[in-house]
This record gives structure tokens, sequence and C-alpha cells, in this order.
């Protein structure tokens, strides 16, 4: 009787360290630095903020709140002031499967759950910031953007109307559950595909998609090669002005 109890409480005692999903210790200090990055599994969180010298005051903060498994969470807060260009992206970037070819890149499936509190003269976006390469790990050829949210911002384009809007190359495109306009135009250094909802203002909280689509569109229709490798993956807020408060509570990619 007494070794079967023993027996019982020893599996009683297992079952629970089996059953519970792992959550990883990470990071979750603030980070406010100009380049400051942290890492939390196969992700980078990065405060890029290549434009601070054109703000003439101003601040971007942020902290990795969670992981579970390859599930992560952040909290992005910024203000700024002054100029007119992007003052920072910060961002989480997904390392593991980068650098790779797109022909053999399967699907980049992607599930992004956020919300943003404002104030002031907002201009920001929130996006996806892909690049590619004719090599690996090589100068970036093609930046492809997704945009969740344009608040009073725009993409690059090569043509714009009498008003100064940019026009699309392409609209009404269905992907990953949305309708899509695609704009095309230089940044200087390479060739930018954004794709925006199709219905001004939308807001897309609730991402769940295969980005892969995205890609094989542009490598469809718009000439790019599929022989280009994909050097980066990345998501978060390009910011210009007023103040806001980006929550991520769950964000989960992977390039297969």
């Amino acid at each position: 009787m007494f070794a079967k109890l023993s027996a019982f409480l020893a599996l009683f005692l297992v079952l629970p360290l089996i059953s519970t999903a792992p959550t990883a210790s990470i990071d979750t200090s603030q980070h406010c630095g100009q380049w400051d990055q942290v890492n939390a599994g196969t992700y980078t969180l990065f405060l890029d903020q290549w434009g601070l010298s054109g703000a003439s005051s101003g601040s971007d903060c942020a902290a990795l709140t969670s992981m579970s498994g390859n599930t992560i969470a952040w909290k992005n807060t910024w203000t700024w002031n002054g100029g007119n260009g992007i003052k920072s992206y910060t961002n989480i970037q997904q390392n593991a499967g980068a650098n790779r070819q797109l022909s053999a890149i399967q699907s980049i499936p992607a599930t992004l759950t956020w919300s943003q509190s404002t104030s002031g003269n907002i201009v920001a976006n929130v996006a996806f910031d892909l690049f590619t390469s004719n090599s690996a790990g090589g100068s970036a050829v093609n930046e492809i953007m997704i945009w969740l949210a344009n608040i009073n911002a725009g993409p690059i384009s090569a043509v714009y109307n009498a008003n100064g809007q940019p026009q699309p190359v392409a609209s009404g495109i269905s992907l990953a559950g949305h309708t899509w306009n695609l704009y095309q135009g230089s940044n200087g250094a390479n060739n930018v595909f954004s794709f925006l909802p199709s219905t001004s203002g939308t807001q897309v909280t609730n991402f769940s998609g295969d980005i892969k689509t995205f890609l094989n569109y542009l490598t469809s229709n718009r000439g790019m090669s599929s022989s280009q490798f994909l050097t980066t993956l990345q998501v978060g807020t390009e910011a210009t002005s007023g103040s806001a408060t980006l929550t991520v509570s769950s964000y989960n990619v992977a390039i297969n």
C-alpha cells in the first residue's frame, strides 16, 4: 500500500511539470537608449532611433513584458517633437530562419494582437518591415512593408496626384484576410513596396496570416525575384511626432 501511494505521489508531482507551457526568463526592464537591444529566444527587441537628431525633444522607451514558447509581448512608449522625418522604429525582429532565398521559404505564419493609446498630433504607423538582398546577409535591395495602421503618415511612392497624395500601383489585393493597396517607390537606397489597408483609416489590430503570401504576390506580379534572400523580418511602429503607447499583447512568427 505504501509503495502504491509513493508512486501515485511521484506521478502527481511530475504531471504539472509536463502539462505547464514553458515560460521563458527574459529581461523585462525598460530600455530607452538610441540603439538598445534585448534578446529573447529567437527574437530581438531593437530600439532603433535612427532619426533622433531630427527631433527638438522627445524619448522612446520599450520593454518586453512576457514570453511563452514562441509568443512574445512588449510595450513601447514614445513622444517626439519637431522635424518632419521618422524618429524611431522600435521593433521586434525574428532571427531564426532568416537569410534564406524566398524560393526556399515555404511559409511565414504570423499572429499579432496590439492596441495603442495616443495624444497630440500623431504621425506614425504600425507595420511589418522586411528586407531582401542578392545574398545572405547582404545589402538590402528591396524593402517590403505591411502597414497595419497609418496615422497621418504615408508610404513612399513614385507617383502622386495633384493634391500630393501617393497613388497605388495596384488596388484591392486580397491577402491574409484583408484587402490592400500597394505603393511602390524608392527611399534612395533600395526599392520599397508598401501594402496599406484599402479602406482609409482601417487599423488591423488582430493580424493572422502568412506573410509569405505578400512576397509571393511581389514575385508573381511586381518583378521581384524569388532568388532574393530574406534578410530581415521585423514588426513595430515608425514614429514621427506626437505621443503614443503601443502595447503588443501577443506576437508569434516563424520563417519556415
